[in-house]
């Protein structure tokens, strides 16, 4: 299956968009003024150490204190079959200690970053391991003779006498010693300049910030089914044909600029899809839908059948509905970012042989997913249950915020709810100041209520504490904002 990826830039963002047979697969944004961190390499200060929780809190430079816990903490071993136990943090680190420190996860709602101590530096062909010394496959490349092969070259262009270590990335299967060489000799260099900065630098300072997201589109995103990079940019296309010039040759003839009078996006239909992955609903072909919610905890996604009737009979109208529904989820998981713990509700099937498709074609579709995941199948139940590694913010969360009306909840009290509170709010008013009149400031819908339904309630409380109620409806107020002012 062929794939193009087109990608967006204007001054303040670059978007990225993954097409397979025309269709939107990955969203990726990337805004100028908060780049994410993952990869980024600090020299940081130790702000606290917590032994209960075998933690330590690190002042890396940004706006939260990072995290790091001591399993993330390389520690040295004699023998790779050293499984001695690890030493508590509190022996290892103290506070106002310096560290060099790599992001591995970025700060994700109230959670600050997290942190690691192995550092790993990656480049288009390795990623460089400066504080091990094994070899490493990527687990995608799955030829046992093809995966020795490539060790055993790897092994003859590092000197034994060098440090670090390095793992082979899937895209290396076709690479030429050449380029393994280029991408050697260019992620000691890196390495070497961080060992530099992190000598003259004091904490908190930055040693090495991850390639921007157009550059790691070159390095990271592009596969054997790769078949174009279109960018709308003439100063970025340069610029990325300069960079690929340098480090990725492979990709330079994959680079096309688009320059055409209709947006990039809008032709593709990128911006659609971008609508489409920050609503609630995600309608089927069939006539069903996915309804998916994203919690702190969670993501739950459920599946029902809509206006779908079906074939033969409802078992196969399910069975059917289910079917197009996973390939949906796999899509609408890589669209949207989701990760962390998923737990998505099929339609029952009381067929096991239905179970048993369904989950082999969900599993079928999420093995296009670049992602780490893992999938436990059908519960008792009927829910399936999925984890998929979270390592940014979801799309969700960077183009969106809480609604300042309904705080994230989804829902607003009722203008009745509303009044009812004011009403106690203005006797605990009336018990503690002995103000002449009290006026109630509240949105239109609130006052209406008082007006007419509530009026007897309003009466009733004004002859109760002595002293008039008067009412000002504020258009500008949300549905549950009120203030009660004493004249």
């Amino acid at each position: 299956m062929t794939e193009e990826i087109l990608v967006n830039f204007t001054p303040q963002e670059t978007r990225v968009a993954v097409m397979q047979q025309g269709v939107v697969q990955e969203l990726h944004i990337e805004r100028t003024a908060s780049r994410g961190l993952v990869g980024n390499v600090y020299l940081g200060r130790i702000c606290r150490i917590l032994p209960g929780m075998q933690s330590a809190f690190v002042d890396v430079g940004l706006e939260r204190t990072a995290f790091l816990h001591v399993a993330d903490i390389w520690q040295p071993r004699e023998h790779a079959q050293d499984r001695s136990p690890e030493r508590p943090i509190e022996k290892i680190l103290a506070e106002g200690q310096s560290i060099v420190v790599q992001v591995v996860k970025d700060p994700i709602g109230t959670k600050g970053a997290r942190l690691s101590t192995q550092i790993s530096i990656a480049g288009r062909m390795l990623v460089y391991l400066p504080q091990e010394k094994h070899i490493g496959i990527s687990q995608r490349i799955e030829d046992e003779a093809e995966r020795e092969i490539l060790r055993e070259r790897i092994t003859r262009l590092v000197p034994p006498d060098e440090p670090g270590g390095f793992i082979v990335r899937t895209m290396a299967e076709n690479a030429s010693d050449a380029e393994f060489a280029t991408d050697i000799a260019y992620l000691r260099k890196i390495w070497s300049d961080i060992r530099e900065k992190s000598r003259v630098s004091a904490p908190p300072s930055v040693l090495y910030q991850e390639l921007s997201l157009g550059q790691r589109v070159l390095r990271d995103f592009v596969n054997p089914e790769t078949s174009r990079i279109v960018i709308d940019s003439r100063e970025n296309f340069q610029k990325l044909t300069a960079f690929a010039d340098e480090y990725t040759p492979a990709v330079r003839s994959l680079l096309d600029h688009y320059t055409g009078q209709r947006p990039l996006f809008d032709l593709h239909g990128v911006e659609e899809e971008i609508q489409k992955a920050l609503a609630r609903r995600v309608d089927l072909k069939s006539g069903g839908y996915l309804i998916i919610d994203q919690t702190e905890a969670m993501t739950t996604i459920d599946v029902n059948t809509g206006g779908f009737v079906g074939v033969r009979n409802f078992d196969d109208t399910i069975f059917k509905t289910n079917l197009e529904a996973a390939v949906t989820i796999a899509r609408q998981l890589r669209l949207r970012n989701l990760g962390g713990i998923i737990i998505v509700d099929f339609i029952d099937m009381e067929n096991d042989e239905h179970k048993h498709a369904v989950l082999d074609e969900f599993n079928k579709a999420l093995a296009r997913d670049h992602t780490r995941l893992t999938v436990n199948g059908f519960t008792q139940l009927g829910l399936v249950e999925m984890t998929r590694k979270r390592t940014r913010e979801s799309l969700a969360h960077v183009l969106c915020q809480p609604c300042p009306t309904c705080g994230g909840r989804g829902e607003v009290k009722t203008a009745r709810t509303v009044a009812y509170e004011i009403l106690r709010e203005l006797l605990r008013e009336a018990r503690q100041f002995n103000a002449r009149e009290y006026r109630v400031l509240a949105g239109p819908a609130v006052v209406d209520l008082f007006l007419d339904e509530e009026s007897q309630a309003l009466a009733m409380l004004s002859d109760f504490i002595g002293k008039p109620v008067s009412l000002q409806s504020e258009p500008s107020y949300s549905p549950e904002q009120y203030d009660i002012v004493l004249m």
